[in-house]
């Protein structure tokens, strides 16, 4: 927005709150900027100014002779923004320059805004190099009061500083000496925390717990925050943020049911964010300081009188598409407003209240302060007497050639009061005297919340008679209609332990909740005590109770699933079985070395069935057993398949000439003598283990602390390494012969069933050793017994399936001469 004048002073508000900026690619120039979501509060505030230049253009007691302009932007929330129009502000935003000599008064002299400490802070860091004046109408960051970094910064509403002094006021007359703190991640909070902790330390209070609001809204974190306030015994909590940061916190403070005395900083104490029916049970009651409420006779009526002109990007235009939902163009009112073409004659009456409510007026009215800063300090220089004037000689400031610093030096002495009857003017530091009301957010019948003013805060008035207060007209969210007590204690809830604060009084300390395992049944106790090896903290840690104990149980699913399957293979193995002893006599079965055959799935069921001793309570019989039975029923079922493989290549090679005498050395005598002696070794390994550094239950505590895994320890690791070592000795021979054997012959084409066998075999043992290692508890034992299920069936599917299926389903290649017809082909 725009007005020309003699002198134009600059205003940043923020009128959309959120920014698209396009991708800096830095190959082809940016698209402009565009700013969306209009903010009715930030327009308004800019209006005033508009006003205020009006009022003051038409006053012919101030700054007769002059018309002042005026070049507003908007800051779109933004910092990067904010910054690219201040800098236009004092360059100028012409292409070129015809004044070769540089002569002559800067674009704007002075600038009203920004309204964020944020902004102001980086803005004024530069502006302040060229003393180019600033006076912020909502920037409250106390660290903006120091000259040495900030010389031409000034504003209309009072530091943090003076906010804190207002709330410490508020806490001594009500004698509130323990209280929570919370505020924002930015520099409006951190600074007013700092001070915070300053004043109430010197008033002889103490802040309970100190918590900082998550920048990205994290549910995690503030659910941690909330677990600190239900742990304090503090019934007063203060907050220092801006409604964004702070909306999501007390929506989950709701979810809690946390009943709390709340002091409001003036960045939220009049939201209306907060003044709705579901966070009435939260905040109703609470007390709040906000900046000095004041009139502007006329406000009103000029801002009904606002229309729209023919500037498509004016501010005025999109304030009337959005207070009316229309669009001034055809086309794109087809597109966002169901065809609803703006007219520029519509009603502002007839629209939103909160636009032409001007019955408190706050932010908008330290805008219109502002303004009136720079005209009276301008007047001021205006009236400079030749040769009495303040600079250098007596001089004074040139109408043709003024510079920022001539009006910084008027604005740091100016003095008037407003027609409200405020009386305005800047101490050494650039800050207004502080003056706050003190609000009361009541219950309303309709379910709204309404804030009423019972008192204010005058810093102009000695230290006694700072706060005024109505206390009748307070009401409080407590059944008893009273303020809470809120003082420093001697006692910490069950479950934290003092942590005492050096250098503060004695009843400054924090309650630091015990660690996960320790308790504190005292109010008094300086320290946690860790519970017994076997116990664990209970939820409230004020008791010890026993740990849950966990191992793989019949009762659970896993369990009840794993012994299913174990069962399901065993009853399967005994079928096969029982096929094979029934039809023994046929050419299939006696063709496979039908004793052998039967051994193997002898060892195959209780392979199944050995699984069933790794589930349930550990017992010493049972870590014993377990390991001992599954090592020896493998090995029986490995040394069976081994010999098996030998004798079929000794089968092979005894049709040849040259080897006629292979088969004496694998007779059934010796078959039996192998698998013995083959077994008896890993017999004598368990032996050997179980008698030196037998597997023992034991109860676990290193995997998780809150439970006690029971579980069997192997007792030696070499003696366990050792069995596992065998069984995978036994079948990598196996799998090396059966491999080498593979393309005998289609009469002797076991060897292909058993290789495929001892691969599925050894690729589940070799998988089996690094999920055993990495499993926690009970799953190692899962594990282990998977791997157990998994081979068996392995072993069982590859060697027998194909046997089964002949037996059962094809009869009629069951038969010598079948198998005599298959080797001729």
């Amino acid at each position: 927005m725009h007005q020309d004048g003699d002198v134009i002073i600059g205003g940043l508000f923020e009128v959309n709150l959120l920014a698209l900026l396009s991708e800096m690619s830095f190959k082809t120039k940016p698209k402009p900027l565009w700013c969306h979501k209009f903010n009715l509060h930030g327009f308004k505030q800019a209006m005033t100014m508009a006003f205020a230049v009006q009022e003051i253009n038409r006053n012919p007691n101030l700054l007769p002779y002059i018309k002042l302009g005026y070049q507003m932007y908007d800051n779109c929330v933004r910092l990067d923004v904010a910054f690219r129009a201040a800098t236009a502000f004092v360059s100028g935003t012409e292409k070129s320059f015809l004044m070769r000599n540089c002569t002559g008064s800067p674009p704007v002299l002075g600038i009203v805004g920004d309204p964020f400490s944020s902004h102001s802070i980086a803005i004024s860091s530069v502006l302040g190099l060229f003393r180019v004046p600033m006076v912020s109408f909502f920037a409250t960051c106390s660290c903006l009061s120091d000259r040495r970094h900030y010389p031409s910064f000034f504003r209309t509403i009072p530091s943090d500083a003076f906010q804190v002094r207002a709330m410490i006021q508020i806490l001594k007359h009500f004698r509130w000496t323990w209280v929570g703190l919370i505020y924002s991640d930015d520099d409006y909070g951190r600074h007013a925390a700092q001070s915070f902790h300053e004043d109430v330390t010197a008033f002889g209070g103490c802040v309970a717990f100190s918590e900082i609001l998550p920048k990205d809204n994290d549910i995690v974190e503030i659910r941690r925050i909330m677990q600190v306030i239900q742990l304090s015994t503090s019934q007063v909590i203060v907050v220092f943020s801006a409604e964004a940061y702070l909306m999501p916190f007390m929506d989950e403070a709701v979810h809690h049911n946390i009943t709390r005395q709340w002091i409001a900083s003036e960045a939220w104490s009049t939201s209306n964010s907060f003044i709705v029916p579901r966070l009435l049970p939260l905040l109703r009651g609470t007390l709040g300081i906000a900046i000095r409420r004041g009139e502007i006779e006329g406000l009103k009526e000029f801002l009904l009188s606002v229309r729209p002109d023919n500037n498509t990007d004016s501010m005025v235009r999109r304030f009337w598409q959005e207070m009316f939902s229309c669009r001034f163009e055809p086309e794109e009112a087809l597109a966002v407003s169901e065809g609803r073409v703006c007219t520029g004659e519509e009603d502002l009456s007839k629209a939103d209240l909160a636009y032409s409510d001007v019955s408190d007026l706050r932010p908008s009215y330290n805008v219109y302060k502002a303004v009136y800063a720079l005209a009276h300090s301008l007047h001021n220089l205006m009236s400079c007497v030749p040769g009495q004037g303040p600079f250098k000689g007596n001089s004074c400031a040139s109408l043709h050639d003024m510079q920022p610093w001539q009006l910084v030096h008027y604005l740091q002495s100016v003095n008037f009061t407003t027609g409200f009857g405020d009386h305005v003017s800047f101490d050494k530091n650039g800050d207004v005297l502080a003056i706050y009301d003190i609000l009361n957010w009541h219950g309303m019948p309709d379910g709204t919340i309404k804030a009423r003013i019972v008192g204010v805060v005058d810093e102009s008035q000695p230290t006694r008679k700072m706060l005024s207060l109505h206390e009748d007209k307070i009401f409080w969210n407590f059944e008893s209609n009273k303020p809470p007590r809120s003082v420093c204690s001697e006692s910490c809830p069950p479950g934290t332990r003092k942590a005492r604060r050096k250098g503060l009084p004695d009843c400054c300390f924090d309650c630091l909740p015990c660690a996960d395992g320790e308790i504190s049944n005292t109010t008094d106790s300086l320290e946690c005590f860790r519970c017994p090896k076997e116990f664990w903290s209970s939820r409230q840690k004020d008791r010890c109770v026993p740990k849950e104990v966990e191992f793989l149980s019949y009762e659970e699913a896993l369990g009840i699933s794993l012994t299913t399957v174990s069962l399901l293979g065993a009853c399967i193995a005994a079928v096969v079985l029982a096929i094979f002893v029934h039809h023994r006599h046929t050419p299939v079965v006696r063709a496979n070395n039908s004793e052998l055959s039967f051994l193997i799935l002898l060892s195959l069921k209780l392979c199944f069935l050995c699984a069933l001793l790794f589930i349930g309570q550990p017992r010493l019989w049972t870590c014993q057993l377990r390991h001992a039975a599954f090592g020896i029923s493998f090995v029986l079922c490995v040394s069976s398949i081994l010999v098996k493989t030998m004798v079929v290549i000794a089968v092979f090679k005894a049709s040849r000439p040259e080897g006629q005498g292979a088969l004496k050395w694998f007779g059934a005598a010796q078959q039996r003598c192998t698998v013995l002696i083959l077994t008896s070794l890993q017999v004598a390994i368990c032996v050997i283990w179980l008698s030196t550094a037998s597997p023992t239950p034991h109860k676990n505590t290193h995997y998780q602390s809150s439970k006690i895994v029971f579980e069997c320890a192997v007792g030696s690791v070499v003696g366990f390494a050792a069995l596992l070592g065998y069984i995978g000795l036994l079948a990598a021979i196996s799998f090396l012969l059966a491999f080498l054997a593979r393309n005998l012959p289609d009469h002797f084409n076991e060897a292909k069933f058993i290789t495929f066998s001892m691969l599925i075999f050894c690729a589940v043992w070799i998988a089996f050793v690094p999920a055993y290692v990495s499993s926690p508890g009970k799953y190692a034992d899962a594990v282990e017994i998977f791997a157990i299920l998994a081979s068996s069936f392995g072993l069982l599917m590859a060697i027998f399936a194909p046997k089964c299926y002949i037996i059962l389903l094809h009869p009629e290649r069951n038969t010598k001469k079948a198998l005599m017809g298959r080797a001729s082909k």
